[in-house]
């Protein structure tokens, strides 16, 4: 069951990763910027924080779920490494970008609260388990990079619930501002206790 699950998250990880290639080949009206006021599209700042959130989270998404696993981490020591590099680059970068886009997220303040809380703890886990590992803290590294990618895979959560929480209110704006928290509230809460798992096998 366990291994159903991680392949579950990997297939969503890597689809979810590759959404940025939509921007490529669909029309604006047809993606989430069509529901921006001409204000925010025409605010240059915000738009390169937007490709940067989305081409370097997408990243991020794509490689980050192949760090997880004792085998691959002990068999592959060097890509680990290689791969851990570009993870921490792109996801600093994203979630960077999206503290600015925070501010300006659809369903007004609750929903900007919930976005931005996101991305500092993004960024903030992911850059302390960077010091950790230079530190040579192993398994707080390790820790901190399994909330680090937790809230990375808000992308694939929040594509999920969103739907679903239509379907079940058919109310989209108050359904958003719920989902502004139960994409990543949820993951993290995961994230916590698998490490509990972990620690508990470690000890």
């Amino acid at each position: 069951m366990r291994k159903l699950l991680f392949a579950a998250m990997c297939i969503f990880a890597l689809l979810v990763g590759a959404y940025p290639l939509l921007y490529a080949f669909v029309e604006s009206k047809y993606t989430f910027l069509s529901s921006k006021s001409p204000e925010v599209l025409h605010n240059i700042i915000w738009k390169t924080a937007f490709l940067a959130h989305i081409i370097f989270g997408g990243l991020a998404l794509f490689i980050g779920w192949r760090q997880f696993g004792p085998s691959f981490r002990n068999k592959y020591t060097g890509l680990h490494r290689a791969i851990g590099k570009i993870y921490v680059i792109a996801a600093i970068i994203s979630s960077a970008s999206a503290l600015y886009m925070g501010f300006y997220a659809n369903g007004g303040l609750v929903s900007e609260i919930g976005f931005i809380f996101l991305a500092i703890t993004w960024l903030m886990t992911t850059a302390i388990a960077v010091g950790k590992i230079r530190n040579g803290q192993v398994i707080q590294h390790q820790q901190l990079m399994t909330y680090s990618y937790a809230c990375a895979f808000a992308a694939v959560t929040l594509r999920i619930w969103y739907p679903l929480l239509i379907r079940i209110s058919g109310d989209p704006v108050n359904s958003y501002i719920i989902v502004a928290w139960l994409c990543w509230i949820p993951n993290v809460l995961t994230a916590y206790f698998l490490n509990m798992r972990l620690r508990k096998r470690e000890s």
